[in-house]
């Protein structure tokens, strides 16, 4: 083994490297192959890069928003230049949310390997770091980005233009004065610990200055016993307040002799304030805290519409990248549709459309290779075949010979009144599909509702009148565990359906269903798996409200996974809970069959208890700018909106606050009943006002209502990609009564 010494030297070395800058090759597809210049910024945080032929534009990116490093030929574009450059000069950056990957090659195996080690030990250096370090790492990145002439010192003028660029509004005089009062040196300029004072005056929080005041006994601090109050009166924690203070104490207080003293100081109470722990959502939540031993039917599983696609529904690109995002995100449904390709050889696309092609021997490989590195629980490969009986002996093969153990076979006969449970299919791959009715009948299987592709085309009438009928292959059809049907009825699924039969509605189906027949649609999801999918018109790929499919009791509700917004907001805000296995219990007036549940009439049911949910949003943190413009500011509002039973849907926003993204306060209070609590989920949204045209979005975040911390809390926003944009947060005051 190396010695730590020589492992030392390396990493040196391999910074070094990075920070002369090199020529690496970025890699687009078999033929766009370009070299840029990469080089490692001072800050040791950031990789600047440019083409070889721009004079003095060039881009960077950070490297926290790298996911993972994957050496060698690990992704198709490379893949698709092995016979040319040696898997030991490859290396692919995976980044968070939905970015795209960047794909690179080096001159040499040294050089890749400098940048791949390189790039791995500043991403585990920077996720090692406490909230406080990366505060002051936050604080240093602005400093390198003020000292224009780059001389270690930041003087007013730069100071000033840097105000503007961190969003904030402020008037000379108190600028000035801040700086002058930083400026302990008295050089007339602020040196890197200087203006962190400087940052650290800026951002001083008044309203929680305020609460602290109002619970310490002495003014100075919050002894154990304050926070206990604090802890019981504001963030209604009931047993265990007086130890959990302490735990806090030790926890967030930075001052050695406060904490000897069991003391927390205004600096602890707002480091706690912004922690996980004292943000809106419940941390008991986090991990995995429901029973998973019920009937797959009596869970919501997070499903993704036509995984291969990267964009659009008729021309974009297909990919296996695609399932590997989804995948990684937790999502535990995934679609393939295989179509017949050249040389005996099944391919996935959108059929009928311009979409790219990529061979299923790929798809079925990447789902065995990322299946389970976020989720355990089964995963459902939801398939739409048409494909002649030979390709289909081929996708049988290659789902047997690639998933091997991982799939479920033995269930043919061994379905018995219910669907086994998430716990008793852990890591198995589950075929969903079209199967042969029995034996004796000739190998046919329906088209059932869910061929999208039909769907499409089903302007053009069938040749005669009949339902098209397609030749099954017996191999295949065996390793289906759930068998495609045609949905007659719930009078028809509730006396005849076999629990492993489920049915597939469009968006507008589903939609009906729910309004002519509620209930019985709630019964009909105790026991059946119903999924439901985008309408065809959404050809750009846009989504439509999940909650109304999930209010029914509907378990795989496929959404288009690349498209960001509201709605892929809603399916994260919902499966972020219970460890993100892709698996939320669903509530038990959605899995009782005794007594039925109707989410047009939520009054009706048992144990009907509303509560009025009050938010008063107070101000708003260092929140992001919208535009690049290096002079506009934000006019910040928050709208807070309710998801769940028709009765429950409202929105309610606070007016908007002139120029100050930096710390706006806003101190006013929303109320809203919730009729259906178990069924809500919470959106918080804010916006950039604009009299003239539309708002622009600036970050949300979506909890469900029975996840809520009540007292004072921080909401930390996402990015319209579902990435953390820290540290931007709102801070709020929520209470729960009952109506």
């Amino acid at each position: 083994m190396e010695s730590p010494q020589t492992c030392c030297e390396q990493g040196h070395q391999n910074l070094e490297a990075m920070k002369a800058g090199m020529f690496l090759r970025k890699v687009k597809s078999h033929s766009w192959k370009r070299q840029r210049h990469y080089k490692l910024q001072e800050d040791c945080k950031t990789i600047g890069y440019k083409s070889s032929w721009a004079i003095n534009s060039s881009s960077t990116f950070s490297i926290s928003d790298v996911e993972v490093v994957r050496e060698g030929h690990q992704s198709e574009a490379l893949l698709s230049v092995a016979d040319e450059f040696p898997a030991v000069r490859c290396f692919t950056l995976v980044f968070r949310g939905r970015r795209g990957n960047l794909d690179l090659v080096a001159d040499s195996a040294k050089e890749a390997q400098a940048w791949i080690q390189g790039i791995r030990a500043l991403m585990e250096n920077m996720e090692n770091m406490d909230e406080s370090t990366k505060l002051d790492q936050w604080i240093s990145d602005w400093f390198l980005k003020a000292d224009l002439n780059k001389d270690g010192r930041i003087n007013f003028k730069e100071a000033k233009k840097l105000l503007k660029m961190m969003n904030v509004d402020m008037n000379e005089e108190h600028a000035c004065c801040l700086f002058m009062m930083a400026d302990k040196s008295e050089s007339g300029t602020l040196e890197d610990q200087e203006f962190v004072e400087f940052y650290k005056m800026l951002t001083e929080r008044t309203e929680v200055l305020d609460l602290f005041q109002d619970y310490s006994s002495d003014g100075q601090s919050l002894s154990q016993c304050d926070l206990e109050e604090f802890l019981r009166e504001e963030q209604l924690e009931g047993e265990g307040s007086y130890e959990h203070a302490l735990q806090l104490i030790d926890r967030y207080e930075p001052s050695d002799t406060a904490r000897m003293n069991h003391m927390m100081s205004v600096d602890g109470l707002l480091m706690y304030l912004t922690s996980p722990e004292g943000s809106i959502f419940n941390p008991e939540r986090q991990d995995l805290f429901q029973d998973m031993s019920q009937s797959l039917a009596h869970y919501y599983i997070s499903s993704s519409h036509n995984t291969y696609l990267m964009e659009d529904q008729l021309k974009g690109p297909s990919s296996v990248e695609a399932y590997i995002q989804a995948l990684k995100r937790g999502c535990r449904c995934v679609e393939v549709d295989c179509w017949n390709g050249s040389n005996g050889e099944p391919v996935v696309y959108h059929g009928h459309t311009l979409t790219s092609k990529i061979l299923l021997k790929d798809v079925i490989t990447t789902i065995a290779n990322y299946a389970f590195k976020a989720s355990e629980y089964p995963l459902i490969v939801s398939i739409e075949n048409h494909c002649s009986i030979e390709q289909q002996e081929v996708m049988a093969r290659y789902f047997r010979d690639i998933l091997g153990d991982m799939l479920l076979t033995n269930t043919v006969d061994g379905v018995s009144s219910e669907l086994p449970s998430p716990e008793a299919l852990k890591r198995k791959i589950l075929l969903k599909g079209k199967k042969i009715e029995n034996e004796s009948e000739n190998p046919t299987g329906e088209v059932s509702d869910e061929d999208e592709a039909a769907e499409m085309n089903k302007d053009s009438p069938p040749t005669n009148g009949k339902k098209s009928k397609q030749n099954l292959c017996k191999e295949l059809s065996d390793l289906m565990f759930c068998k495609s049907v045609h949905f007659h009825s719930f009078e028809h699924s509730r006396t005849s359906a076999k629990p492993n039969e489920m049915s597939s509605f469009s968006e507008s189906k589903a939609r009906k269903y729910s309004k002519e027949a509620g209930s019985d649609f709630v019964l009909h999801n105790t026991r059946q798996l119903t999924r439901v999918y985008p309408s065809g018109m959404r050809t750009d790929s846009s989504n439509y409200c999940p909650v109304d499919m999930w209010n029914m009791g509907c378990q795989i509700v496929a959404l288009n996974f690349q498209s960001a917004g509201m709605e892929m907001d809603l399916n994260d805000g919902l499966f972020t809970q219970n460890g993100c296995s892709g698996y939320i219990l669903k509530p038990e007036i959605l899995c009782k069959r005794e007594r039925l549940f109707d989410p047009e009439n939520p009054k009706e049911r048992d144990g009907y208890h509303p509560l009025l949910f009050y938010v008063k949003v107070i101000s708003g943190q260092q929140l992001p700018k919208v535009k690049q413009k290096e002079w506009s500011i934000v006019d910040p509002l928050v709208r807070v909106e309710i998801y769940g039973v028709p009765l429950d849907q409202a929105k309610q926003e606070t007016k908007y606050i002139d120029n100050n993204g930096f710390n706006p306060h806003w101190n006013e209070t929303l109320q809203f009943t919730i009729h259906t609590p178990e069924l809500a989920l919470v959106r918080f949204v804010v916006e950039d006002y604009d009299k003239a045209s539309r708002n622009d979005f600036i970050g949300q975040y979506t909890i469900p209502f029975t996840n809520i911390q009540p007292g004072y809390r921080h909401v930390h926003l996402l990015s319209k990609d579902g990435t953390s944009i820290h540290p931007s947060s709102i801070y709020v005051h929520i209470k729960i009564t009952e109506l």
